[in-house]
């Protein structure tokens, strides 16, 4: 099983830079997702090329997803594919870890609703009015979803990632 790493135009290039080498670290298998198999850069302008299109992944083939945050999501749910694969491997009460304004993709989902969440702070009102309880907090985890705020984050966002993707 691998865990996927989200990735589409304007990523925000630490948050995914940092949790793709993270997860390789920890023995995992990691695939970047794309809404197409392309090259995406970032918004500081990193090219990262896309292993595969979620339309062919199978949900079940994933041991748990991890979002960055940036631009992308606004462009990630744009594509039916790419939230559905979102929305089935959080059902699978499989870890589905957002960062920053990931979040936008958890709403997207149907993820938000009902849980304690956090996010970068201009999407709080989205995360709130989604159903959330919003906390300003580095990490926060409830249930399989992890969310953090911002790069500055990383390091307590990953420990919770990597601790969630080996049995808790």
């Amino acid at each position: 099983m691998a865990v996927a790493v989200l990735i589409a135009p304007y990523f925000e290039d630490s948050e995914l830079i940092y949790p793709y080498y993270r997860l390789q670290e920890a023995g995992h298998r990691v695939l970047l997702v794309g809404p197409s198999v392309e090259e995406y850069r970032g918004k500081n302008g990193v090219p990262m090329r896309a292993d595969v299109a979620a339309s062919d992944v199978s949900p079940e083939s994933l041991q748990g997803v991890v979002i960055p945050g940036g631009y992308s999501p606004d462009h990630m749910r744009r594509h039916p594919e790419m939230v559905d694969l979102v929305r089935k491997v959080g059902a699978m009460a499989r870890p589905v870890a957002a960062i920053c304004h990931a979040g936008w993709m958890l709403v997207s989902a149907g993820l938000a609703s009902g849980r304690r969440l956090t996010s970068y702070h201009s999407i709080r009102d989205d995360m709130e009015n989604a159903g959330a309880e919003w906390v300003d907090a580095e990490v926060v985890v409830d249930g399989n979803i992890i969310t953090s705020r911002h790069p500055g984050d990383l390091p307590a966002f990953m420990r919770e990632v990597i601790r969630a993707l080996q049995g808790g």
